[in-house]
């Protein structure tokens, strides 16, 4: 059986969260050595575009990390100049170009952020002897990007590529509890949330209640609120500040909720592996 089927969870969309603090002292910190320093300056100017300030002046830019108008102007006009950038005639702000969506995508069908976080998962798939995977954001849903299957004779198959609703399963609150309100709003109150059994979440306004509990928890705990049979616990991985995944361990209700609390602790635990991993 699918994790997909197993436990509807997820959704995609641009999550935002308030950039963290380790992302402003990477930005912030001094290269290394050997590192050159105008490529260093041109990548610190790029990754200085969040969601949540997808748009730049070159003073603001320059003030942001301590550099001269002039640099800051010269960093910008040359990525501009390879579409890394857009500038805007009229307002002179700059805002991320078609050249990161090309590199995106070339990065999404290389599965990199999959290769990555493979050992995590088949280090929790030994710890506890349940399928494990990494879900990702598309959409109003999820889509499964890396799967370990589970060792005993009962056990969930994940299906790698499969997308499914968002609303109803640990692995979608962990990635939607970091939502903006608005933007949940603009998924999931279009239309009615599909109702799979008695379990499921379908009010809008109790979701983000329990959004609210997630995000003050770490984690999310689903006891059969898409397939009734399953029990799953899910943590956000977050990438630059940025909640880009959901890591989940997902198996038979009665072992997962037996198991809850340790199951707990080690997918925080490799959760905040893959965070590393995924870097700042």
């Amino acid at each position: 059986m699918s994790e997909a089927y197993a436990d509807s969870t997820a959704a995609d969309g641009t999550a935002h969260q308030a950039d963290r603090p380790d992302e402003a002292d990477m930005l912030l910190a001094p290269p290394q050595p050997g590192v050159l320093q105008g490529a260093d300056r041109a990548l610190l100017a790029l990754l200085s575009f969040t969601e949540r300030r997808p748009e730049w002046g070159v003073s603001e830019m320059a003030r942001r990390h301590g550099w001269d108008k002039a640099v800051a102007q010269r960093i910008l006009t040359t990525l501009a100049s390879r579409s890394f950038l857009t500038c805007d005639t009229t307002t002179r702000r700059y805002r991320l170009g078609p050249a990161v969506s090309r590199l995106a995508r070339a990065g999404e069908h290389s599965g990199v952020l999959p290769s990555l976080v493979r050992p995590i998962l088949a280090g929790l798939l030994r710890e506890t002897g349940e399928s494990v995977v990494l879900n990702v954001p598309q959409g109003a849903g999820y889509r499964c990007a890396a799967a370990v299957d589970g060792t005993g004779p009962v056990r969930y198959t994940a299906i790698v590529g499969a997308v499914m609703p968002g609303h109803a399963g640990a692995s979608g609150h962990a990635i939607f509890a970091h939502y903006p309100e608005a933007e949940l709003r603009r998924l999931f109150g279009a239309t009615p949330l599909q109702r799979f059994n008695d379990h499921t979440v379908t009010d809008l306004d109790a979701l983000l209640t329990r959004y609210a509990d997630v995000r003050a928890q770490g984690h999310s705990v689903s006891h059969g609120e898409y397939d009734e049979a399953v029990a799953a616990v899910a943590a956000p991985v977050f990438q630059a500040g940025t909640v880009a995944a959901s890591l989940t361990v997902i198996g038979p209700a009665h072992r997962v909720t037996r198991a809850a609390d340790r199951i707990t602790e080690l997918v925080l635990a490799g959760a905040e592996e893959a965070t590393a991993a995924f870097g700042s």
